[in-house]
């Protein structure tokens, strides 16, 4: 049990840290170039999204400690943790590309990229944990939403 407390803080420890470093790319342009853009109506108040994000990167780092904690000799854990690896890239790249280079249309691409790794990770924590699986389900769903959400700002600018 301690051993699976500490891979779930480091775990929870990286996600925040990657939460962070894309935070840099955000925030150079959400207080000029984001607020000059074109928003569909059911575009969140920009102070939704960190307390938003702050408990998906705790749930994802909770999922990713659980799957980490049953050993990582096992191909089913090497497997799930290095899609887990990839999709929270692509979540950094997304802040990058979008708000760092102001660029909707890559980050769109991007992002569903993003989707489909979240899926494959999903899928991949399941064979390992269903728990971990089930605690990546609130992030799918945000991507599903922030998704939605970049195609109509693209489209609206």
């Amino acid at each position: 049990m301690k051993k699976k407390v500490i891979y779930i803080t480091i775990s929870v420890a990286i996600c925040l840290l990657i939460g962070f470093l894309s935070s840099f790319a955000t925030q150079s342009s959400v207080n000029d170039w984001y607020l000059t853009l074109n928003k569909p109506d059911f575009n969140p108040p920009n102070a939704v999204f960190a307390p938003v994000w702050t408990m998906l990167y705790i749930l994802m780092g909770i999922a990713a400690g659980i799957v980490w904690s049953k050993g990582f000799h096992h191909i089913w854990v090497k497997t799930a943790l290095y899609h887990f690896g990839f999709q929270l890239l692509f979540n950094a790249l997304w802040s990058i590309v979008f708000f760092g280079l102001k660029n909707p249309l890559g980050a769109l691409f991007i992002i569903m990229v993003l989707l489909t790794l979240i899926i494959l990770t999903i899928k991949w924590f399941k064979v390992v944990s269903k728990t971990a699986a089930y605690l990546l389900v609130p992030y799918l769903l945000w991507i599903c939403f922030a998704t939605l959400l970049n195609y109509k700002i693209w489209e609206l600018n």
